[in-house]
């Protein structure tokens, strides 16, 4: 973080504004001054998935600058609360506790990992505390258990996301596989996490609609490093392709060790190994592939100003696969303050936690990655994918799709 770093990542202050709110509903601060309203954050900003977390952090401070620099919401300072979550549901847990006992927070973007936003979620709907994540794909999130049979039940009001479901994302790298890369054959893995094995099952569900086989499934644990069984299974197996539900800290390797145990095959992925650090765990990563959510910033107009500013900001850490959607979900807790001032006179309201999540449902603005809004479950409107692909050590779009299964 570049502003507050030594007090914000205690997690347990509550700031003092600068201003103050009235709790008869009045607010704006003391003359001259204006309301600090706290934004959470919450990633890994440490252990094998901190390239993404730490993108994810910067992007949102990236946002709270810019809404102050521009003055978004006359008499209201955005500041970030950014804690680290370590990719642990048990540490994310405690970290919504945090928030939650914040009370300038009135929001939180994040987390990373759907399995950490499972613990999250209901202590944050409990509280009436909005959450907004950029990477959580896990369907059921949204959309609950049932939704496989078609039985889609919000489970929480305060949940919304900009990244796209595991149900659209799986099912567009299996059409991408199938119809595109002309591979019918294909061996599945997950790393039996929610996000992966999710991932893998919706792959799964549409590569067979489309008339492709599955030539062998496996598990495997996200900590492993060692693949040499399970590639020899692979090799057994006869498949032109794998495909891995999981993350880059274990794509990596799994994809090195089979090519070094003779099988030249494409290992695919989510967005979860759509990292740079993915080529740099994975010597042999040439021809690999991704999807991930949205058009790749750097083809966006739209985004133009995001990739200046982040630069011109000076972080130590690139944006990463997160970094606009993140922007984008801060934003919309931004827009949220912004629609709650304006109904309250222009004033903050001293419910302001309560006011956030009720504008939830007004949001709606151009953002980095397009236009931006929730339906009903909090699911983006967005459902824009890219495949991607390692070419000379790097990844590369190949094909983007507004993409509905």
């Amino acid at each position: 973080m570049l502003i507050l770093t030594t007090v914000l990542t205690t997690g347990a202050l509550t700031l003092t504004a600068c201003g103050s709110r009235d709790d008869n509903g009045g607010g704006g601060g003391e003359k001259g001054g204006k309301t600090k309203v706290v934004i959470g954050v919450d990633s890994p900003t440490s252990g094998d998935l901190s390239a993404l977390g730490l993108g994810i952090r910067n992007s949102a401070d990236l946002a709270a600058k810019t809404a102050n620099k521009s003055n978004t919401v006359p008499g209201v300072e955005f500041v970030t609360q950014p804690l680290d979550d370590q990719a642990q549901p048990s540490v994310g847990q405690q970290n919504a506790a945090k928030f939650i006992s914040n009370k300038d927070v009135v929001g939180v973007v994040g987390p990373l990992n759907s399995s950490v936003s499972q613990s999250m979620q209901k202590p944050l709907n409990d509280a009436k505390l909005t959450q907004v994540s950029p990477a959580n794909t896990g369907t059921e999130l949204t959309q609950g258990d049932g939704w496989k049979t078609g039985d889609k039940k919000r489970p929480f009001a305060t949940f919304f996301r900009t990244a796209t479901t595991d149900q659209v994302q799986g099912a567009f790298a299996a059409k991408y596989l199938f119809s595109t890369a002309k591979i019918d054959k294909v061996y599945l893995i997950d790393d039996q996490k929610t996000y992966g094995a999710g991932l893998a099952a919706s792959f799964k569900d549409q590569f067979t609609k489309l008339g492709g086989k599955i030539v062998g499934t496996d598990h495997v644990n996200p900590e492993d490093r060692d693949f040499n069984a399970v590639v020899t299974k692979v090799k057994k197996a006869g498949a032109k392709a794998l495909y891995y539900g999981g993350e880059y800290p274990a794509a990596g390797p799994l994809s090195q060790q089979l090519k070094d145990g003779g099988t030249n095959i494409p290992l695919m992925g989510g967005d979860g190994i759509y990292s740079a650090e993915f080529p740099k765990l994975n010597k042999k990563a040439e021809g690999d592939l991704a999807t991930s959510v949205g058009k790749p910033v750097e083809q966006l107009d739209s985004a133009k100003k995001f990739i200046s500013d982040y630069k011109a900001a000076g972080y130590k850490e690139g944006y990463e696969a997160y970094g606009g959607g993140t922007y984008d979900a801060t934003w919309s807790i931004i827009e949220a303050v912004k629609i709650a001032v304006a109904d309250n006179g222009g004033k903050v309201p001293g419910d302001l936690r309560t006011k956030v999540l009720d504008a939830m449902a007004k949001v709606k603005f151009d953002g980095v990655t397009g236009p931006v809004s929730f339906d009903e479950f909090g699911d983006t409107t967005n459902t824009m994918m890219t495949a991607y692909q390692i070419e000379k050590g790097a990844w590369k779009p190949k094909f983007s799709e507004a993409y509905k299964p």
